[in-house]
């Protein structure tokens, strides 16, 4: 199956995406990993993207959809994928569209102090980029990774100022791929509020492998 994920951050989409890639034997694609795969080969449309970058700017939608078209014609998307942060906006969807219409768009619903909550508490190694949070899944150590030693620190996109405004871009950018993807009864809603194992067994429930 073609899934897209699709919730604000903190909504756990990476977490689930993880472990359903795993289940479902499909890979999980974010945009930035297609980015930096693409720069680390050297494609044509890797060094476009690496200039971009390099120059401060702003990857363009026609890029961006190139670079997943090419992805997506990886075989080891034959069986299915997880698109995690793509896309984002109406017209990446529409071209998404004309090369992979056979989608499923799954949803993440969940409240903002929820969001707020987890992502504050969130901390992550500075070492190996492991993820804790200090009220759900804390270190064995305080401020110390469990699984390579390394220091453990808030990221400054965890700081609730800057939650706020990632919040207002998804809303602003992304939130309107919910009604784009139910008006084509191509939207499933999950509660990610709950904890993400209870969350992968109502996924398998409503998406038979």
């Amino acid at each position: 199956m073609n899934f897209i994920f699709l919730g604000p951050p903190g909504a756990g989409k990476g977490s689930l995406a993880v472990k359903v890639a795993k289940d479902y034997n499909i890979p999980h694609i974010s945009t930035g990993d297609i980015f930096r795969a693409a720069i680390k080969n050297q494609t044509e449309l890797g060094k476009k993207v690496k200039s971009i970058i390099d120059a401060g700017g702003l990857v363009s939608d026609d890029i961006t959809c190139a670079l997943v078209q090419e992805r997506l014609a990886e075989p080891d998307c034959k069986n299915g994928f997880i698109l995690d942060g793509f896309p984002r906006t109406i017209p990446q969807a529409d071209e998404l569209g004309k090369f992979c219409p056979d989608v499923t768009c799954v949803n993440f619903t969940i409240a903002d102090d929820i969001v707020i909550k987890r992502l504050s508490t969130r901390r992550v190694c500075k070492k190996c980029g492991a993820n804790f949070n200090i009220l759900t899944k804390a270190p064995k150590v305080e401020g110390v990774c469990d699984e390579c030693g390394g220091e453990l620190y808030q990221r400054d996109d965890d700081k609730q100022e800057s939650i706020l405004h990632r919040m207002d871009v998804y809303r602003e950018q992304t939130e309107p791929l919910i009604a784009y993807y139910r008006a084509k009864n191509k939207l499933t809603d999950v509660d990610a509020a709950i904890e993400t194992d209870d969350l992968l067994v109502e996924f398998k429930k409503m998406f038979k492998n």
